[in-house]
């Protein structure tokens, strides 16, 4: 394959290079056929224009940390993190950030931080994950209890279409502009604004949802804007973001609740809604077991930790002894702290398992599989015992842990890969739980996407003919589908092949290999690819 006619960036098809571009974070390992770096906003322009007519497939990406698999394919890779300009800009006094796409959420958090002000979802990914990314997956985080996911805080977003047009959609405006844009508001609005009580309808009464398109938020905004929010690089491509921002709040505070039991789980968690907390997170017995043995808290089934934020110090702390209050009568034990350096001890656990997780043996691989559930919160605890049965009727070890203020669990699923026919046992797992998800009234995806993971879904969540109307959008943003195919809305889908684990991988150059494994062990994924694939060549 040969550099398409008129394009000036990085354009790949050694192995090497390829092969770099692989993997990201998830389960799958798939060789792409080449790898594309644009340089500019109009040279990305160019090649969408050359893959349109070629039919060739695009995969867009920024840092590669989706675990869904929406950012590895058999098509050209799309990197996007060396795309110019990449404009990071903060008005205080308008609450507002324009920012690329390849900006990180952390960059712009301390751009925002100096002015006093944050984007609020913050997704634990933050030192490496793309604002593009964050947009193409409806990104969340533990705060998403109080300010929701990104969705709630853009404004804007300029893109580069199928059609290989650059478009911006702003929120409250009613887009104009050729290609995909007209085809979306003659082919498809009008019908969807026929069935907006089927999507009212159909769509999962969760907290959180990221399957699917977004129908049920274009139907309440009328805001194409939502449409491509949550897309996941099927719709266009995001090359630059405006941002609505908020205030740092002055101080924190948080309590540590201890459960003996989860049939108190939901009788918690809505006790403590009324007092707004920014967030309730859950430590499932599973991840205690993976911790030292000193923080291990034996004979204790699940921890809840809880954070409010507030400006007034006094009003603070009464809330979080009114939230003691409230769950005491419910809970083993109740640990409070009303400073934010308290906070933050408490909090630590949180995330001490994620690096225990990282640094397993190489024949026991923690796979995201069935790891973005989200149930309506009375059956959070029902969800959360099926998911360990099921588990322990496959000898299968897994970890849990989540956002449980919204209903919504994480689960690494940890198989001894030397294990002949551990694939179909992981298999089995993910039919059967994702029959649970279903079953309870919840999304297979509350924050991460579909992916190509979770595509082959949506018809058994949603029916016939929401997927119809996914699909509808699909064909006028992108008719040709070279956006991503296989995300979303698959022709064939085989969610447990392609792994980057087993016997069936991919082989891959041996120290690419393990500068992939490596960057999976150490969360590198701000790591160059292209740097990696020329380490040996020098």
């Amino acid at each position: 394959m040969k550099t398409p006619p008129g394009f000036r960036g990085v354009f790949r098809t050694d192995l090497r290079a390829r092969a770099a571009y692989a993997e990201g974070a998830g389960i799958y390992r798939i060789v792409p056929a080449a790898v594309a770096v644009p340089s500019t906003v109009d040279d990305l322009a160019v090649l969408v224009r050359w893959a349109r007519a070629e039919r060739m497939p695009l995969i867009p990406r920024g840092a590669g940390s989706a675990v869904s698999g929406s950012s590895v394919g058999e098509g050209i890779l799309l990197d996007l993190t060396r795309l110019e300009p990449q404009p990071l800009s903060v008005d205080r006094a308008g609450l507002i950030a324009r920012t690329g796409a390849a900006v990180t959420h952390a960059a712009l958090a301390a751009a925002a931080g100096r002015a006093g002000l944050r984007l609020p979802p913050d997704p634990s990914s933050s030192p490496w994950a793309t604002l593009g990314g964050m947009v193409a997956t409806n990104a969340a985080g533990p705060r998403s209890l109080r300010h929701g996911s990104v969705r709630r805080w853009v404004r804007a977003l300029h893109m580069v279409t199928a059609d290989g047009d650059v478009a911006e959609l702003r929120r409250g405006v009613r887009p104009t502009g050729d290609g995909a844009i007209t085809r979306f508001l003659s082919e498809a609005a009008p019908t969807i604004a026929e069935a907006g009580d089927l999507v009212w309808e159909r769509f999962p009464k969760t907290r959180k949802n990221a399957s699917g398109y977004a129908l049920d938020a274009y139907v309440s905004s009328g805001d194409l804007l939502d449409l491509m929010i949550g897309s996941e690089g099927t719709l266009g491509i995001i090359t630059e973001i405006e941002w609505a921002l908020a205030a740092v709040p002055a101080r924190r505070a948080a309590l540590r609740v201890d459960l003996d039991t989860l049939a108190s789980l939901a009788d918690v968690i809505l006790r403590l809604h009324p007092l707004d907390p920014s967030a309730i997170e859950l430590i499932d017995r599973t991840f205690l077991d993976v911790l030292p043995p000193e923080e291990r808290s034996e004979g204790i089934r699940a921890v809840l930790l809880i954070e409010f934020e507030g400006e007034d110090e006094d009003v603070l702390t009464q809330t979080v002894h009114d939230a003691r209050r409230r769950v005491a009568p419910l809970v083993e034990r109740v640990t409070t702290a009303t400073s934010g350096a308290a906070a933050d001890r408490l909090w630590a656990v949180r995330h001490g398992a994620s690096p225990i997780l990282a640094g397993l043996p190489e024949h026991r691989r923690s796979l995201q599989v069935v790891e973005d559930g989200c149930v309506p919160l009375p059956r959070l605890a029902e969800y959360l015992d099926g998911v360990s049965a099921v588990a322990r009727a496959h000898g299968l070890e897994c970890v849990i842990f989540g956002h449980a203020g919204d209903g919504h669990l994480h689960v690494n699923v940890l198989p001894d890969v030397r294990q002949p026919g551990w694939e179909l046992t992981v298999a089995s797992l993910f039919d059967e739980i994702s029959e649970l998800v279903i079953r309870l009234g919840g999304t297979p995806s509350g924050e991460h996407g579909d992916g190509r993971l979770r595509a082959g879904l949506l018809s058994r969540i949603y029916g016939t003919e929401i997927v119809e109307l996914f699909r509808r959008i699909k064909r006028a943003f992108d008719p040709r589908g070279i956006l991503n195919p296989g995300v979303i809305l698959p022709d064939r889908w085989e969610p447990l092949s392609q792994l980057k684990a087993g016997a069936e991988a991919a082989v891959l150059p041996e120290d690419i290999a393990d500068g992939l494994r490596n960057i999976e062990r150490t969360a590198g994924y701000a790591r160059s690819r292209l740097a990696l694939a020329d380490e040996a060549t020098r």
